[in-house]
């Protein structure tokens, strides 16, 4: 998709007058008229701006330059206006002013995100149920393929007949996945699928090891029994299905962004989102997107063609290791008048603590 013109740049006053807008926009949902903005305008407000006193009538003609511009439109017949999502980017980029994440709040995060006993994924699991109770939106958290040489693996009975398979990497990642097992498998048959595992390890990548177990029971070459055997073999399709793993996605708070949207066609975009969001193309282009920016990358509406005419907007950064690998991607998808203000600096904390906890 080409990307529009860029807007020309604004004055004084129709900076002062879009930036309001889009302010109210995001508080209201509601279209802005000039008597409003009059009023908002004319009193200093938290971030220490100085006031402005301009008169519904000239607020009403720089609101008819910014709409010929293409940053407003009128919904309906209605005296207000609304952002469009060229107005929004020009708002996110040149005018939105985003404060420092309080002491308090980053606080929070840090003990909600503790990662001690916790698995990689438990831990962006929790991370995007945070995002979304912090931004009132759906929370998008992306682990990566799981990479580097294994340094252990581990079957550890859970009942009857599941198991808890714990995969070690040799940078320290830690993932879990629990699988079926034979009802009444004995203890040994877990001892000897571990014991069988470790020993072909040799610093090899999961799916390296994946195809030298599959040629070792193909060619009969190894002393397992059957029911060692069904558990190794189990035990490695949970993270290799169909010979090589792509990453998982986690999505957390999907009501709050259906709650936001509004008529039966938006709601069907959604889901369709959602459907899309599941499939491992886009997650893996989700990623690229991360990998390519040091911190939030923000898309609005229909710039990027990942979304289509669903009316959502996506931030999201990249979670970094101390040797700068990216070891997940964290965002939230939110209607388009998201506060960008409030949701920035949390994802910006949250995916840096992500990074060093799992540096």
């Amino acid at each position: 998709m080409i990307p529009p013109d860029p807007p020309k740049p604004l004055d004084a006053r129709g900076a002062a007058v879009l930036r309001e807008l889009v302010e109210q926009y995001v508080e209201t949902g509601e279209p802005v008229g000039s008597r409003t903005l009059s009023r908002s305008l004319s009193r200093a407000n938290s971030l220490a701006r100085a006031p402005l006193n301009l008169s519904p009538a000239t607020i009403r003609n720089v609101m008819a330059d910014l709409t010929e511009a293409g940053l407003l439109f009128a919904p309906h017949t209605s005296a207000g206006r609304l952002p469009t999502e060229r107005g929004l980017r020009l708002f996110v980029d040149g005018l939105l002013q985003c404060g420092e994440l309080p002491p308090e709040e980053q606080t929070t995060i840090v003990q909600a995100l503790e990662t001690r006993g916790r698995s990689l994924e438990d831990t962006l699991a929790e991370a995007g149920s945070l995002l979304s109770g912090l931004s009132d939106a759906a929370g998008l958290v992306i682990a990566p393929k799981t990479g580097g040489a294994l340094r252990h693996i581990e079957f550890v009975p859970l009942g009857h007949d599941r198991a808890l398979v714990i995969l070690v990497t040799s940078d320290g990642q830690v993932e879990n996945r629990v699988i079926q097992i034979p009802p009444g498998l004995p203890q040994t048959a877990l001892t000897e699928a571990t014991n069988y595992l470790n020993a072909h390890l040799s610093g090899q990548e999961l799916s390296e090891l994946k195809r030298t177990v599959d040629a070792e029971i193909a060619a009969n070459r190894t002393e397992l029994d059957s029911l060692a055997e069904q558990v190794v073999a189990t035990g490695l399709a949970t993270w290799t299905p169909g010979g090589s793993r792509s990453g998982s996605l986690i999505i957390r708070g999907q009501a709050k962004l259906l709650a936001d949207i509004s008529g039966q066609e938006r709601l069907a975009a959604i889901q369709r989102l959602f459907e899309r969001l599941e499939a491992q193309e886009t997650m893996l282009k989700l990623l690229d997107l991360a990998e390519s920016s040091d911190g939030v990358r923000i898309f609005i509406g229909a710039e990027s063609d990942l979304f289509g005419p669903a009316g959502v907007s996506m931030l999201v950064a990249p979670a970094r290791n101390n040797q700068n690998r990216i070891v997940g991607a964290l965002g939230v998808i939110g209607p388009t008048r998201i506060n960008y203000g409030r949701i920035i600096p949390v994802i910006d904390f949250t995916a840096q603590l992500i990074g060093k906890m799992l540096g």
